[in-house]
């Protein structure tokens, strides 16, 4: 959740680690904080809030030193304030560490240090585990390298940490547990981080470090790893595909306005390559091996959280329909906590923008110990989940800054769109002329996005129309109900105004009752089989006064003249409406908490990737 940066080199280590936590402020914004390592001391700064106060603060200070540790964070063990801010220093403060993750025995580790004489300062269980590090360094007598060893063969939980020493000023120790890490090489110098939006800038070569794995870096040194139980490991050396003009914002006002923008593109990159309506061709290279395993499961299970649940259940949809394969959609962090029935015959797919999900991650570790097929689709190459999973598929729909996912969302039921058309064809449930007006159909998307984007001003109209509304619904049917849930969940996220998404029919089993003159209900109208239906669920909502806001067919004149508002999407097959009809309701909550004055990029509590329970 939170964001790591770490440089050792020749350069002044402050303004590439600033630079790398104002790139990584989407993974949490509660506090910021940096310690650097001088000719004769460490000095540690950390504030509350975002990146610019700490950088505010420290235009005051020493900040020299070509070896430093930096943080931003997003609050799970103490509130967001000064104090808790990490870096967090050892009891003799020669040592600092940076942590993301929980550690969950912390408070047993805690009490045990508090009766050996320790004193801390914070509410945080990273200081607990420099002050473990500490007492085993100095109690066995070790050096730091096997001090954290023994440490973290103590701990319980998960962690990506970085340990400075001021004792050894050439080296840093890093290591990582159900936590991203990532290790860019350069010209004698290294780079650390969550993810790789910082190192980019530096260097294309990384190793992205496995669980319990510890990392050695040293100035003037190659890269050593060992794992907990003391092992060499061979680093395994990477080369990014990441560039950085995308993590720029590039002329627009916010990063979430760019990346709804870039969605033509987006979604072609993820077809590029992988479809070819003119032959009749679908191929997704990642699943090749276990076509014939996904063709004859007795059931798919969609693993998620957040967003990318409400691409699985388009996608449980989507598998159903065209392929007949029943599929079960599970949020991810209650799928292990109710002892699931998992056989060997099941195809677990586990779907992640940053690939690093915590409670997704669990729940792919528990299917693989009962024997299932594990397939995952993420974003992040290298991530966590691409990295577990016996095979998979990447999105390739760039780097995601924006907190609130949008172009993930498109690019992930994309990707199970071709999965579904994929092992229909193999199956032979699809006549061949759906099958080929489908590939036609989903070739022509990132054209017809570009159409939608077109109404931006339509929609910035009605945005300010429904801008002060205290609640709002959701309704669509079939494969359009999960659009209703990502509709709602994005306006909940950046403009904090209480939604809901319900199936249509739904509404009159109890939503019905909330509906007055001043309730916005959002309502999916587009023509297919659900139509007339959805035409009757907004004749119950006028009938209550409520308002329409309707999403419709180019060409559709009955709900039209129904409703308050509406927004034209490109007529398409059915099966591919959630890949329009989605767009226009993310630009109406983008503009509407521009309006209330929201910070669209980074809204409170929320942060981008979630990589603790």
């Amino acid at each position: 959740m939170c964001g790591i940066v770490a440089y050792i080199g020749g350069q002044e280590a402050y303004p590439i680690i600033l630079k790398g936590l104002k790139r990584l402020e989407y993974r949490g914004y509660d506090s910021a904080g940096i310690a650097l390592i001088d000719e004769t001391s460490l000095n540690l700064y950390k504030r509350a809030g975002k990146v610019s106060v700490l950088e505010d603060f420290v235009k005051t200070c020493n900040s020299r030193g070509s070896i430093g540790i930096g943080h931003t964070r997003w609050a799970t063990h103490g509130e967001p304030n000064d104090v808790n801010a990490h870096p967090h220093f050892s009891g003799d403060q020669k040592m600092a560490i940076i942590h993301n993750g929980i550690i969950e025995n912390y408070d047993t580790i805690k009490e045990e240090l508090l009766s050996r004489g320790h004193t801390f300062h914070s509410d945080t269980d990273t200081e607990v585990l420099i002050h473990l590090i500490e007492d085993i360094q100095k109690s066995e007598k070790v050096d730091l390298v096997e001090a954290v060893r023994i440490a973290l063969n103590s701990v319980h939980g998960a962690y990506a940490i970085v340990v400075i020493s001021k004792d050894n000023p050439n080296r840093l120790i890093a290591a990582r547990k159900s936590s991203p890490l990532v290790v860019g090489i350069g010209k004698d110098e290294f780079f650390l981080a969550s993810d790789a939006t910082p190192i980019v800038e530096y260097t294309k070569e990384v190793v992205y470090l496995d669980d319990e794995e510890i990392a050695i870096v040293e100035r003037g040194e190659d890269l050593k790893i060992i794992d907990i139980s003391k092992k060499e490991i061979t680093p395994y050396v990477q080369e990014l595909e990441l560039h950085l003009e995308a993590l720029e914002k590039g002329g627009y006002e916010h990063f979430m306005l760019k990346e709804i923008h870039e969605q033509p593109r987006s979604i072609y990159d993820c077809f590029r390559g992988r479809l070819n309506a003119s032959e009749g061709m679908v191929n997704l290279g990642g699943i090749t091996d276990y076509e014939t395993k996904m063709k004859n499961a007795n059931r798919i299970i969609m693993v998620a959280c957040g967003t990318s649940w409400h691409a699985c259940l388009v996608g449980e949809y989507l598998f159903e329909d065209l392929a007949r394969i029943p599929v079960e959609v599970e949020y991810a962090s209650e799928f292990r906590y109710r002892n699931p029935i998992i056989n060997e015959g099941d195809i677990v797919i586990a779907i992640s923008q940053s690939g690093e999900t915590a409670d997704t991650l669990a729940a792919l570790e528990l299917a693989k110990k009962k024997g299932a097929t594990i397939l995952g689709i993420c974003n992040v190459v290298g991530s966590s989940i691409s990295r577990i999973t016996d095979a998979g598929s990447y999105t390739h729909a760039g780097p995601e800054i924006g907190v609130a996912s949008t172009k993930a969302f498109t690019a992930q039921v994309t990707v199970l769109t071709l999965m579904a058309l994929r092992i229909a064809k193999r199956k032979g449930t699809l006549p061949e002329s759906k099958y080929r007006s489908l590939l036609n159909e989903l070739e022509s998307i990132p054209e017809k996005v570009k159409k939608v984007l077109d109404q931006n001003e339509k929609i910035q109209f009605i945005s300010e129309v429904y801008k002060d509304a205290e609640n709002a619904l959701y309704l669509g049917r079939g494969i359009t109900f999960p659009v209703a849930l990502e509709g709602a969940l994005k306006l909940k996220e950046i403009s904090y105004i209480h939604a809901e998404g319900y199936p249509a029919a739904e509404m009159k089993h109890g939503p019905i009752a909330l509906i007055d003159e001043n309730m916005p209900v959002f309502v999916i109208a587009t023509k297919g089989t659900s139509y007339e239906k959805v035409v009757s669920n907004i004749q119950e909502v006028k009938a209550r006064k409520g308002k329409i806001i309707a999403i419709v067919t180019e060409g559709d004149t009955q709900v039209k003249e129904m409703a308050d508002h509406f927004i034209e999407i490109p007529d398409t097959n059915e099966n591919l409406v959630p890949l329009l009809a989605t767009i226009p309701l993310q630009l109406l909550s983008y503009h509407v908490a521009v309006m209330r004055g929201c910070n669209v990029d980074q809204p409170r509590n929320l942060a981008k990737s979630v990589t603790v329970e």
